[in-house]
């Protein structure tokens, strides 16, 4: 579940300009079948923005200027609208993040089921700070709202996974359950993973 952030002021960061064609394209170069089976799929092809911008994510590491501006190239936006929907959405990063995103829900129906000490608890166990990133870049701590399970809190969501009703014990036994999947290659699919498969029906 994708949850939102607020709102940009567009001219933060961009010029209204297009971008050039000769700028760097690695998801054009990386994703080239992907790309072309998500924009035959759409009407218009600036609806596959979305699914774009996780390619773009998964290769630059995080929704950079350099990944925005790609995106908007390939689907002849400007690059301020998807500047407002990486400042959107909160599954698209705007620094490098770990392997695992742990993203907690703190809004207020969560507080009061405990989310703010579980959110403390989880800090204390990864030794960073809310938005850090592990020294392994295994594991980022980020705190979101709404995640839409109010009546199931503590939880958070990794990486579209949802992990409900925590404490400390069952966060050990996650943390430790990401660990062996990231050391063994057994972790479910990404959303990236997913994005090609369906692109390349």
């Amino acid at each position: 579940m994708v949850t939102a952030r607020g709102h940009f002021h567009r001219n933060q960061v961009f010029a209204r300009n297009r971008v050039s064609q000769l700028e760097t394209t690695l998801i054009s170069e990386t994703y080239a079948a992907e790309i072309e089976g998500l924009l035959a799929r759409y009407p218009d092809k600036k609806s596959a923005v979305l699914p774009l911008m996780h390619l773009a994510q998964r290769e630059y590491g995080y929704m950079s200027k350099e990944a925005m501006r790609e995106v908007a190239n390939i689907l002849d936006l400007d690059p301020t609208h998807v500047l407002s929907l990486s400042g959107f959405y909160s599954l698209y990063y705007e620094e490098p993040t770990g392997k695992y995103v742990l993203e907690i829900c703190n809004d207020l129906a969560c507080a009061l089921r405990g989310a703010d000490e579980f959110v403390k608890m989880a800090c204390e166990k990864l030794g960073v700070p809310l938005e850090g990133t592990t020294d392994d870049g295994l594991f980022t701590i980020k705190a979101v709202m709404c995640l839409g399970a109010c009546d199931r809190a503590p939880m958070l969501q990794c990486n579209l996974r949802f992990e409900e009703n925590l404490d400390e014990e069952k966060f050990d036994a996650l943390l430790a359950r990401l660990r062996a999947e990231a050391e063994d290659g057994t972790e479910e699919p990404s959303v990236v993973e997913k994005i090609s498969a369906y692109a390349r029906k």
